[in-house]
């Protein structure tokens, strides 16, 4: 997947986030499972890490074409076949309910949330860029960006989204060892932050991710206590 470097560093990154937490080993294979939460319609992050590591994923979104279309993909190669499950998430405002069984348990939570608060938000961020490159006022842009619906905007755009995000996952404690998702504007990180205090998060850490112009990073959280990390570790990614 050469053509989106960005999207494999955030897997890779994640990948040395496990090696972290495993002695500096890389956990391969199928026992590792990862939920991508708005997989989209191209499937891109689970057939990124089913190719490079070998994990299996499920992956989550609100929108059923969007899940039609990931299933698709998933049938139509026989490398991701019984490695990928999608899920369609069915109550917009939830993110891990409906989708984590209550005795799951996932290695890795991965999500890249919708930015815009709305789709005039968007069009505005496009209209500067396209000023910006040709000096040009833009009445309404071409967006350059596909699945301008719910991959990219949602109501009180990437700060509630991360907010709501990371007050579900308190919920599902003991089900993932590492929440994440990556956050496109640096201004949300304080109160990403706070919120993380605030539910009692034993571990979290920011991760700087740039490709060329455009930096991002990825915050990852984990409620796990160091004795329930050694315990997920020798029962889950013992080789």
């Amino acid at each position: 997947m050469s053509s989106n470097p960005g999207r494999a560093d955030y897997i890779h990154h994640m990948a040395d986030l496990l090696s972290g937490s495993n002695f500096g080993a890389i956990p391969v294979g199928d026992k590792i499972i990862c939920l991508d939460i708005g997989v989209g319609a191209n499937c891109i992050y689970p057939i990124i890490g089913v190719t490079e590591y070998g994990w299996r994923f499920i992956g989550s979104d609100i929108d059923p074409k969007s899940i039609e279309s990931a299933r698709n993909i998933v049938a139509a190669n026989p490398a991701l076949k019984d490695k990928i499950e999608c899920r369609l998430q069915e109550n917009r405002n939830d993110v891990f309910y409906g989708i984590i069984d209550k005795d799951a348990k996932i290695d890795l939570s991965i999500c890249n949330p919708p930015f815009h608060a709305s789709e005039e938000e968007a069009q505005k961020g496009t209209r500067r860029k396209v000023k910006n490159l040709s000096g040009k006022k833009v009445k309404t842009p071409k967006l350059n960006f596909a699945g301008i619906g719910n991959e990219l905007i949602c109501d009180g755009g990437e700060h509630k989204f991360i907010h709501d995000m990371v007050t579900e996952s308190k919920g599902f404690s003991k089900n993932c060892y590492w929440f994440s998702t990556l956050v496109s504007k640096e201004s949300n990180l304080k109160g990403i932050s706070k919120s993380l205090e605030k539910i009692e998060a034993k571990q979290i850490k920011t991760i700087p991710m740039g490709t060329g112009n455009k930096s991002s990073r990825i915050v990852a959280w984990t409620f796990l206590s160091k004795e329930e990390q050694k315990e997920w570790r020798e029962t889950r990614w013992k080789m």
